[in-house]
């Protein structure tokens, strides 16, 4: 194959999920099958280059100073749900179940790889709680040791005293998942996250 074609099979390579093959299967279809696509594919990701960024309040994706979340007036922006990165927002937002606001965090603390607390997105939800008078965290970050970390971090830092609820989303048996096929680590999960039978 030519040098350019191999260079943009390498760069598909590099994009999450795509190996070899499926790298290969692309760039031929864009080049050969569907060539009149791959200009389409080049102006919007020029446009989204240029265009998208994060929102200044909450981190989320924005082609403004606010984006559409941060910006809806019939959100209760006093509740804040804090995610680790965007894929989060837009999954609880796919769900159609809260109609508050979000702040992205765009990581979680991991002292192994070399991320604190200043290279997450943390000075902004605090300016936010400091401003905005929020009244409720909801920590939905990953039920892992780093998730679990920057919990605790985000609760010792950000409280000093303020009257704040901060809770956690539950954990634990999927709808529709049995006990018996759970691992112990959800069960344990699903055990210590239960609540009263009404």
């Amino acid at each position: 194959m030519t040098n350019a074609f191999e260079r943009l099979q390498q760069a598909l390579r590099k994009l999450p999920g795509i190996g070899y093959r499926s790298s290969e299967r692309i760039a031929l279809h864009l080049l050969l099958g569907k060539p009149e696509q791959l200009q389409a594919l080049v102006a919007a990701l020029t446009e989204a280059s240029t265009a998208v960024r994060r929102c200044t309040r909450c981190g989320n994706l924005s082609d403004g100073d606010l984006c559409a979340i941060c910006s809806d007036p019939r959100r209760d922006h006093r509740s804040v749900c804090v995610v680790e990165d965007v894929p989060d927002l837009v999954a609880i937002e796919r769900s159609a179940t809260w109609r508050a606001g979000y702040h992205v965090l765009h990581g979680k603390l991991s002292p192994l790889n070399g991320v604190g607390p200043e290279d997450l997105n943390i000075a902004s939800l605090r300016s936010r709680i400091e401003a905005e008078e929020v009244d409720e965290l909801v920590l939905a970050l990953p039920n892992d040791v780093e998730g679990e970390a920057t919990c605790h971090y985000l609760q010792e830092s950000l409280l000093n005293g303020r009257n704040l609820r901060v809770t956690r989303i539950g954990f634990g048996l999927p709808s529709g998942g049995g006990v018996l096929y759970a691992d112990s680590v959800t069960l344990k999960s699903a055990l210590d996250g239960r609540r009263a039978f009404n």
